[in-house]
């Protein structure tokens, strides 16, 4: 059993007081080698044991106990102020190093299904390009950005930092998440060192919370995986958080934990990563970590029982952001070129055990052979066709990364699955799948994937060519579209300078939960400085918002269309987002019916 009380010390222990300020720089990221190693963690005597997994089907459980912080107790709320001036680090130069071998195998496969395109359709209606900029360049890259939205507040982490801020983009908090806070935000519950690294976020619409995850990983000897838990539904205040050991102990060799998926269902959290080889004689590699964290009673403070274990077979899962009822949740990974793996765990906080869809038919998909040229920049690195996100709606899943397209271009490749019932009864289809190509040159990368409460579908991406800086852009859809069509991207933030090198990697997609409606995204671009991130809203719909009976024309048919939602107290007829049914909505209604399509 972990000693989970070794870092439950007070809340202002651990650093001197310290803001985060900064000018502008442009300097180039340290030349440290990768795998150089962070400083020497904790005496051996006062290490956990590693947790043995050597046997797929070992399962450990153990009790972790919380340590709170109350943000506003904290004697600077707003500790990041500009960019960070000085030698910008990569993550990847302090980690161990790390690889797997990333060959996607090709397997004959009918592909019966077409792949869509972007074609030119208005479906961004409302919203796009009123946002405002988040953190700004801190001392890490790549910056890794995501963020949660709750009713009021807009929580983003990036490496290695987090922010609170009303959604009219005035921050109200922010600090680092390790020793250069004051304190920073994991760093009271052991995390004293400042390589806290790739942090996310999300906000459990189940519960009304926002909830944070974040690594560790010190010298030789620590792997850690930190989450906490916001008591209410405003970040500002107090958090629950837990520090949990992550050395996992294969056959005589032990391993660390990177590249996290992070969501949950209506009764768990759940946290996977890529085992690489911490020290020993081992694998460079040992596949995936799953990692429980019983929901219930991190709500309150309490302890938590966690579970691991570690199935063969899996590398890079992304877990699904859950939407609608959500007794199990999923997981999706690559199998081949052509098949994805989908995933669930039954009996999460009991004796939990996996199974696992392999889903064939879709049309072939390998990394990116390029990376992306920018205006005044180098290559941006596009990463090697991972999975960049997934969501869950109602039985019906979708996943979406960056893959290699057409000659010298990246593209954003999205797919949709019906999970028919999966896995109680029925068996996973494809519903549809499609890219954005853009014209030849273009590129679009670091793509993320949602939906909204009337099976819209929104998508963000970053795009880049040598004539172009790299943007943010979104692009969306309507359940009447042809399958596996997308709106042409649209432009909410573009920079000013050449970006290179790693320098996403990856964005983040979210959706409001005052209306089911709109979406929140985060993106970046570069300035001179470095870089610099950009959260935006938008909502999805027809060109033509009250042509409910979609034609393209306003006529009795969508008066009539109109007249059967609103009776049915539809959504689509909540035309003031409110919730209600009532005067309003028909009012407003009338006045765009009035004003005809464009």
């Amino acid at each position: 059993m972990l000693a989970s009380t070794l870092f439950g010390f007070s809340l202002l222990t651990g650093c001197s007081s310290q803001e985060l300020a900064g000018g502008s720089s442009e300097g180039p990221a340290t030349l440290q080698p990768e795998g150089a190693r962070q400083a020497t963690g904790l005496p051996a005597d006062q290490l956990p044991d590693p947790i043995d997994l050597s046997d797929p089907t070992a399962i450990s459980k153990r009790t972790i106990t919380p340590t709170i912080l109350d943000t506003l107790s904290l004697p600077v709320q707003r500790q990041i102020i500009g960019p960070f001036d000085g030698d910008v680090r990569m993550i990847k130069h302090v980690l161990p190093m790390h690889s797997r071998d990333k060959t996607m195998p090709v397997i004959e496969s009918d592909h019966t299904l077409p792949v869509g395109q972007a074609v030119g359709m208005d479906r961004v209606v409302a919203g796009a390009g009123t946002g405002f900029e988040g953190i700004s360049q801190t001392e890490w890259s790549p910056p890794d950005p995501t963020l949660a939205v709750g009713p009021d507040h807009v929580v983003m982490t990036v490496n290695s930092a987090i922010a609170f801020y009303d959604k009219s983009g005035n921050e109200t908090f922010s600090t680092a998440l390790g020793t250069p806070g004051s304190p920073g935000f994991f760093e009271t519950v052991g995390a004293s060192s400042n390589f806290v690294f790739d942090p996310k976020c999300f906000y459990d619409q189940k519960t009304g919370r926002f909830i944070v995850m974040a690594l560790e990983q010190v010298g030789e000897t620590e792997s850690w995986i930190d989450i906490a838990v916001s008591d209410d539904s405003d970040p500002n205040g107090i958090w629950y958080r837990y520090r949990t050991f992550s050395v996992i102990g294969v056959d005589g060799s032990n391993y660390w934990v990177d590249y996290p998926g992070f969501g949950s269902d209506n009764n768990a959290f759940y946290v996977t990563g890529n085992l690489f080889l911490l020290n020993g004689a081992g694998s460079g590699f040992a596949g995936q970590l799953f990692r429980i964290f019983d929901k219930a009673p991190m709500l309150v403070g309490d302890p938590v029982v966690i579970t691991d274990f570690a199935p063969n077979n899996g590398a890079s899962l992304q877990v699904a952001q859950m939407f609608g009822d959500a007794p199990q949740c999923f997981f999706v990974s690559r199998a081949t070129s052509n098949i994805l793996q989908i995933w669930t765990i039954n009996d999460p906080l009991g004796s939990p055990n996996v199974s696992r869809f392999n889903l064939g038919g879709f049309d072939d998909a390998f990394g990116p052979s390029q990376d992306a040229p920018n205006l005044n920049g180098g290559q941006i690195s596009t990463l090697d066709g991972r999975l960049m996100n997934v969501h869950y709606r109602d039985g019906n899943l979708y996943t979406t990364h960056g893959i290699d397209g057409p000659p010298g271009q990246t593209v954003a490749r999205w797919y949709h699955m019906d999970l028919n019932g999966w896995p109680n009864g029925g068996s996973p289809s494809i519903v549809q799948q499609g890219e954005v190509t853009g014209d030849p040159g273009q590129h679009h990368f670091f793509p993320a994937i949602y939906s909204d409460k009337l099976d819209n579908v929104g998508l963000i991406m970053a795009r880049s060519s040598a004539s172009e800086f790299a943007s943010v852009q979104v692009a969306g859809r309507i359940p009447s579209d042809p399958a596996g069509t997308m709106s042409t991207p649209i432009q909410l933030a573009i920079g000013n300078a050449g970006a290179d090198g790693r320098w996403g990697d990856y964005l983040d997609i979210a959706i409001d939960p005052n209306n089911d409606l709109t979406f929140w995204i985060v993106g970046m671009y570069a300035r001179n400085f470095g870089w610099q991130t950009w959260v935006d809203s938008f909502t999805l719909g027809p060109g033509c918002p009250a042509d409910l009976f979609p034609d393209g024309e306003l006529d009795f048919f969508d008066i009539g269309a109109f007249l059967s939602f609103f009776n049915a107290e539809n959504p689509i007829a909540d035309f003031t987002g409110d919730g209600s049914f009532d005067f309003f909505d028909v009012s407003t209604f009338l006045t765009l019916f009035a004003e005809g399509c464009p």
